[in-house]
């Protein structure tokens, strides 16, 4: 995992600890604390939900602007591989995702929403966003093989869900600190050839 490797880069480094996690085909943004103190500061913020997560998600179709809100409670299964698959359901815990369009790609019949999750639930803006019949581009649990194939000339091969900032107040000193990660290079390729495509 992520912060094993992080703890054998800085092997002087007492104490680091995950604020939040990020599914393992997501990229992006990865908070670490490295004091106990720091971490349930974190830790409190993202329960009082006053911590803001931005992500940058490719979907399928075109999101309608008037959808900003989806709220859809989602129940967690484990299947007998051990795999993790998340649907929505009456059950299941409340779940609450702000949505905001950021580019539509008429000829690709794909749009790119930003995503911010004011809850933390476990695949959270993928089935959000299967829920609003907009499943994320190469998402091999929740996602739409066609549309994948759709997207062949732009050579993308993972999942198009990226963390691109957070938003908390410092621990210590109460400064609001704003944290962006670029998208990489196959995302950066993918959203180029939809453009020039347009």
């Amino acid at each position: 995992g992520v912060i094993e490797g992080l703890r054998a880069l800085r092997p002087d480094a007492k104490f680091l600890e995950l604020v939040h996690r990020l599914d393992r085909e997501t990229s992006g943004v990865l908070l670490v604390a490295k004091k106990r103190s720091a971490l349930r500061s974190l830790h409190e913020q993202l329960r009082l939900k006053t911590m803001q997560k931005d992500y940058l998600a490719l979907v399928r179709g075109q999101w309608q602007s008037h959808c900003k809100v989806v709220q859809a409670p989602l129940l967690k299964n484990v299947l007998q591989s051990g795999e993790r698959i998340v649907r929505v359901d009456a059950e299941g815990k409340p779940s609450e995702t702000r949505f905001k369009v950021e580019e539509r790609f008429d000829s690709a019949n794909a749009t790119l929403v930003k995503a911010s999750p004011v809850t933390g639930r476990t695949h959270q803006i993928r089935v959000h966003t299967l829920h609003a019949g907009h499943p994320i581009a190469f998402d091999d649990r929740y996602g739409d093989r066609e549309f994948d194939s759709s997207l062949s000339g732009t050579k993308l091969n993972r999942l198009f869900l990226h963390a691109a900032a957070l938003r908390f107040e410092h621990p210590n000193s109460g400064e609001t600190m704003r944290v962006e990660a670029p998208l990489d290079g196959a995302l950066r390729y993918c959203l180029a050839a939809l453009r020039a495509s347009k």
